[in-house]
């Protein structure tokens, strides 16, 4: 195996500076490397549903799941696999979910998208916009009556949640309370093909921190040191206390909104400005900067990746497909907890 400075697992617990910036980077390529893999997949008809990338985005969504530890709550995105991973989310679970495995966390159910443990923190995703934030806020305050404290919850959205409903009502609930949520939103200047001239009149989402009453960090989403710190920053304040986080982060998607989607009707300048910037290559300039890495130890890791994902997607195939005549098509597992009515 060839040596890096790469640490493997996730970022809970203390660790040095440098450790979080390189866990946080690993992450960031492993998400990349994968997400460029399933595209392929699908581009060969391997996958069903849709296919959405975090090309992009993949500095703000590592920076959120390295800030986490054990016992948090993490309600991600489609475009957070950066996040997913560096919260303990397995290669494995990710393909077999994408894949459709019935060996995979949801059995072979509920899209590509909607995946996780909620027993370990990491919830599946409700497609609705800003419909996690008020889940989140749910088991957040079902930790208080449990006198449990010291956890934060985390979700993410984009700029076209906080044009709904839903959105008001959970941050509005989540500052009364003062819940220690942490409320990522990546304004990549578009929902979907709608430009956020079209959804809001504010000059920035961060306006609308204060008629909430919350505190509010802003970022450029591409500049990887910044996520890393403010952030880890947002996280801190939250789990010490100091009730909801929103932390606005501005970006730009690289990408369609999934592979379906060409995005042609993104503005060329916005590519060109430092919107347009990825934020993976501007994590590695910092980090060889830093002296922390060498470009050896970055092509190692690709290496170490790429037999990963191969390994994990090999093993995938292998296995047989959901049986309908066997399955128990159930939303929650366990027998004694499905609905209807006992049998007499």
């Amino acid at each position: 195996m060839v040596q890096t400075a790469f640490d493997t697992e996730p970022s809970h617990g203390t660790k040095s500076e440098r450790d979080i910036y390189l866990s946080a980077f690993r992450f960031m390529l492993l998400a990349r490397m994968l997400d460029d893999k399933f595209a392929a997949l699908y581009r060969a008809n391997k996958i069903h549903g849709g296919v959405f990338l975090g090309r992009g985005q993949e500095a703000l969504s590592a920076a959120l799941g390295v800030s986490l530890q054990k016992g948090d709550v993490f309600a991600p995105l489609i475009r957070d696999a950066a996040g997913r991973l560096a919260f303990g989310e397995t290669i494995l679970d990710a393909v077999r979910t994408y894949l459709g495995s019935p060996l995979g966390p949801m059995r072979g159910r509920d899209g590509n998208v909607h995946r996780g443990s909620p027993h370990d923190g990491l919830l599946p995703m409700i497609s609705h916009l800003s419909a996690m934030i008020s889940v989140v806020n749910g088991i957040l305050f079902a930790r208080r009556f449990q006198k449990k404290f010291g956890t934060v919850g985390a979700t993410c959205i984009g700029d076209g949640a906080t044009s709904t409903g839903s959105f008001h009502e959970a941050i509005n609930q989540a500052a009364v309370e003062k819940l220690p949520l942490v409320l990522v939103i990546a304004d990549n200047q578009y929902a979907y093909s709608t430009p956020t001239s079209r959804q809001f009149a504010c000059v920035s989402l961060a306006d609308k921190a204060a008629g909430y009453g919350v505190d509010v960090h802003t970022l450029d989403g591409t500049d990887f040191a910044a996520c890393i710190k403010i952030v880890g920053q947002a996280v801190s304040r939250a789990r010490q206390g100091g009730g909801p986080q929103l932390v606005v982060a501005n970006l730009l998607r690289l990408c369609g909104h999934g592979e379906h989607d060409p995005a042609d009707y993104v503005d060329p300048k916005l590519k060109k400005s430092q919107l347009g910037r990825d934020c993976l290559k501007v994590a590695e300039d910092f980090l060889l900067r830093q002296k922390w890495i060498t470009a050896s130890q970055i092509a190692g890791v690709r290496e170490e990746i790429v037999h990963e994902i191969e390994t994990a997607v090999a093993q995938v195939q292998r296995e047989p497909d959901p049986d309908p005549f066997v399955e128990e098509w159930r939303a929650i597992a366990s027998q004694h907890l499905s609905e209807g009515h006992a049998e007499h």
